[in-house]
């Protein structure tokens, strides 16, 4: 499957709610959710009445747009975190949480998950000391992540360290702004994870 190249306000439309796709202009008044509250098309504004299935499609569709995985590769982290112990919905959260790309957005090195995924595809980023340009790359517990000394000086990278210095990071991550690092303290816990995603309809959903 082909990734989406439309205009990716839609997702966050056709989902009812914020994903977070766009950085900044998710949290100004710009965003379109909050302009235009209802699905894209014609008969967005119409009401629907959604079955068993389609709540637990859209809770999949909902995860995957939020972390920006394609459909394969979503399946087999579900099918990973299946066979862990514990619980899927939560290690299924955990995997999507300790990707390099979320990581680095969710530490405030990108202003986007989209733009995470561009950076550490142009090589900005190592982790524990070796440069990383896959943004699926799963972080463990004692990970370092920093950014490449030569990237540092970027007017790219300086910009959105500035653009994103305020935003709160989560427990389980510790940065050091000042030397351009973050680390991974412990995999989080499911009352750590910030995610509008209803884990138990997507296991229900697999589970079919």
């Amino acid at each position: 499957m082909a990734r989406y190249t439309g205009a990716v306000c839609r997702l966050c439309r056709r989902e009812g709610q914020k994903l977070f796709l766009k950085g900044e202009r998710c949290y100004s008044e710009k965003c379109s959710v909050g302009i235009r509250g209802y699905a894209p098309g014609q008969h967005g504004q119409g009401r629907k009445k959604s079955s068993e299935y389609g709540l637990q499609l859209r809770a999949k569709q909902t995860a995957r747009r939020f972390y920006g995985v394609q459909e394969n590769q979503f399946h087999h982290y579900f099918e990973i975190a299946e066979r862990k112990q514990g619980i899927t919905g939560d290690n299924l959260l955990k995997i999507l949480e300790s990707r390099l790309d979320n990581v680095v957005y969710r530490v405030g090195f990108a202003s986007s998950r989209a733009e995470a995924r561009q950076l550490v595809g142009h090589g900005h980023f190592e982790v524990n000391g070796k440069r990383v340009d896959i943004a699926s790359y799963l972080l463990k517990a004692g990970d370092e992540v920093s950014i490449c000394e030569k990237s540092r000086s970027s007017e790219k990278i300086k910009s959105v360290l500035e653009a994103n210095s305020a935003r709160p990071v989560p427990q389980w991550i510790d940065v050091n702004r000042d030397q351009f690092t973050a680390k991974v303290i412990n995999l989080p816990t499911r009352d750590q994870i910030e995610a509008p995603v209803e884990e138990q309809l997507i296991v229900e959903f697999y589970s079919k």
